[in-house]
């Protein structure tokens, strides 16, 4: 959705340190909700490499140029601080304090500042001070060891469940509690320690439930839900596409067998011993028909089957396109800010911020002095130790 309304976090101010990846993205989802999100960049830029007109991550917000290893950097920093009440950062543990801009310094300015840190292994631990990606952190917390078929190696599922889901929305969720707490009367700001491993770790408790009552095994592609049923999982078409078939509940199934039309033609669902004779009926069914012709068999039904669409296809399925799932903002078609809100929806008021683009107007609006003007020619004195919590918990 897009449009003027400002979101339930009207009037909370954001300080987000530039970095890339989980860290934009959770700053990016508190400006959706109506947070005033300023976006601290520095000379040479964070290091994404692409257009800042393209980083929707930054979308909603507004971004100020500070050199953080000029002589001033660092105070210009904490007088946005001192104004603010969250601020966002995920540079290695230790490269924050000695840049002067610590919790120790902004709890000195602002005592209920809400300071979130961003990693992937957290402020300590044997792996705090390492490199690291996505791909690492989902791998030891065992999320990685579930996806994927069995005889094959892991599939990865991009950089969406530990860098998005369980790095930047329990950043998220953990910035929004301790502001909370911090707006009690006897409340105070404290530190956020979001690290991916542990919020990885976190979703997959239902899995270790499951696990320990003995109704998952700890092994790939042999669970109801990891593609070890034949009625949970993807099966190509004849076209060459796929669709998704989800059918767990019997009523479900019975209606999926019946519009696949194989019903008294395959083994019962019960019959773990003939799931791989089930599983071919299936396959071979499924390549009979295009994604379409599929799709439109289904369509209306309790199956629970839906067709595999690509991120360019998704934003023009029915039900996505009837519910304003994506938008088009300034010419960029993206996904709208979610959840929902009766009262106070979210929505995209801003494309993404380019560096520097309004350090005038953060100026006037926050009751700051004057900021750099990025237009005058300037010498980067390089950049801090790099973000660390956005693909990495440190520098490369």
């Amino acid at each position: 959705m897009t449009g003027t309304t400002d979101g339930p976090l009207t009037g909370v101010r954001v300080v987000e340190l530039a970095g890339i990846g989980p860290g934009p993205f959770a700053a990016m989802t508190l400006a959706d909700l109506g947070a005033d999100v300023v976006r601290v960049d520095r000379p040479g830029g964070a290091g994404l490499g692409i257009d800042p007109a393209y980083d929707l991550t930054n979308r909603n917000k507004r971004s100020v140029l500070i050199d953080l290893k000029a002589e001033d950097g660092p105070a210009r920093v904490l007088d946005l601080v001192e104004r603010a009440d969250i601020l966002i950062e995920g540079y290695r543990p230790g490269v924050a304090e000695r840049l002067g801009i610590g919790p120790e310094e902004c709890h000195g300015r602002n005592p209920r500042l809400v300071y979130g840190r961003m990693t992937g292994w957290g402020q300590e631990g044997p792996l705090a001070d390492r490199a690291g990606h996505d791909i690492g952190y989902i791998a030891v917390s065992g999320a990685l060891s579930m996806i994927g078929k069995a005889e094959e190696p892991p599939a990865l599922p991009a950089n969406l469940l530990g860098d998005y889901a369980g790095g930047a929305l329990y950043l998220v969720i953990g910035v929004l509690a301790a502001l909370q707490h911090a707006r009690t009367p006897d409340g105070a700001g404290q530190v956020v320690d979001a690290a991916i491993v542990d919020g990885t770790a976190h979703l997959t408790t239902m899995i270790h439930a499951m696990m320990g009552a003995g109704g998952w095994q700890d092994r790939r592609g042999a669970n109801l839900l990891d593609g070890g049923s034949p009625f949970y999982g993807s099966y190509e078409t004849s076209d060459g596409e796929y669709m998704a078939v989800g059918a767990l509940e019997k009523r479900f199934y019975n209606e999926f067998v019946e519009l696949l039309g194989l019903t008294g033609e395959v083994p019962d669902r019960r019959d773990f011993a003939r799931w791989d004779e089930l599983r071919d009926a299936v396959a071979a069914r499924f390549r009979t028909r295009t994604r379409q012709e599929w799709t439109a068999v289904f369509a209306g039904s309790d199956a629970c089957v839906a067709p595999v669409l690509s991120l360019r296809e998704a934003p023009g399925h029915p039900h996505l396109a009837a519910r304003g799932t994506f938008t088009d903002h300034a010419g960029l078609v993206q996904p709208a800010p979610a959840p929902r809100f009766s009262a106070t929806p979210g929505s995209v008021r801003r494309p993404p911020a380019r560096p520097g683009a309004h350090s005038a107007e953060v100026a006037r609006d926050w009751g700051l002095p004057g900021l750099p003007d990025p237009s005058a020619p300037s010498a980067p004195s390089g950049a801090p130790e790099s973000p660390g919590g956005a693909e990495r918990s440190g520098p490369a």
